[in-house]
């Protein structure tokens, strides 16, 4: 009985073992990052793992102040927000299609298109480049948008595909013998039933968005446009060895993506339930 115990119990410690050495290295750097922006440069530099011994916002209100923060931090969220808006409406009845209904050339269309996930993003550079610039959009907010729009393709249609699949058929037809059109079918019945995908797909896109620096980079050149991970390159020379700033400023960047993943936690779970079930 002992013999057949002791390997459950090793068994055990080792999983929550695992799961917490990979809690640990996951959370540590951020937790110490929130930690030191409340911290002077003098314990930053002379003990950096202690606990802050005040706790003052001054650093936060210094950057919005000082640094056009609320400016950049503007546009990234009307950037990455409206790029992931635009994705999901195309995207979810894109995958509505390719979950729901036959016809030819369905297998090698949805290939080509999720087939995109393979190619680097930088390989992409040169001909996104010449369309932004040929569109008249080169440094317009509306330029990274539709860049951004793009990039949730493969990502957001195999996930939306999947969660659209296990949404049964027999409310399709029973619509369909009700009377009910494409639309109605797919925004009163489909739509609600897949918000789970809709979520998981949404915050991936918004993630990427709000944190892709190369585009941001090479697609605007005035600070009216420019975005958050962009202004943090300014901002490392502008605070020079002001850390307590810099760490506040990235504090700033990373809390709105943990926000929202953590409200749409329980949908993107489920969601990732039922693709590997319905897969």
């Amino acid at each position: 009985m002992k013999n057949s115990v002791m390997p459950q119990i090793l068994g055990k410690l080792f999983t929550y073992g695992v799961m917490v050495f990979t809690i640990a290295v996951s959370t540590f750097p951020i937790l110490w990052i929130m930690m030191s922006s409340f911290k002077t440069n003098k314990e930053i530099l002379g003990n950096p793992f202690s606990l802050p011994q005040t706790l003052s916002f001054q650093p936060y209100i210094d950057v919005f102040q000082n640094y056009n923060f609320l400016i950049y931090f503007k546009n990234s969220i009307w950037i990455a927000g409206l790029a992931t808006l635009i994705g999901l409406f195309i995207y979810s009845l894109a995958g509505y299609v390719f979950g729901k209904f036959d016809f030819r050339g369905k297998n090698l269309i949805y290939a080509l298109c999720t087939i995109t996930l393979l190619v680097p993003g930088h390989a992409k550079a040169q001909p996104i480049f010449s369309i932004i610039m040929k569109l008249g959009l080169y440094d317009t907010k509306t330029g990274l948008i539709l860049v951004y729009s793009s990039f949730g393709l493969a990502i957001a249609l195999f996930i939306l595909r999947a969660t659209f699949m296990t949404i049964p058929k027999d409310l399709d037809e029973a619509a369909l013998i009700d009377g009910a059109s494409f639309w109605r079918t797919f925004w009163n019945i489909n739509l609600p039933l897949a918000k789970s995908g809709i979520a998981t797909a949404g915050i991936l896109m918004f993630l990427g968005s709000w944190n892709e620096y190369f585009y941001a980079l090479i697609l605007t050149t005035s600070s009216k446009n420019r975005t958050l991970p962009v202004a943090l390159q300014f901002f490392d020379e502008a605070f020079s060895y002001n850390y307590t700033n810099m760490f506040a400023a990235i504090t700033m960047v990373v809390l709105p993506g943990i926000i929202i993943y953590l409200i749409v936690q329980e949908q993107v779970q489920a969601s990732v339930a039922s693709s590997g079930v319905k897969g």
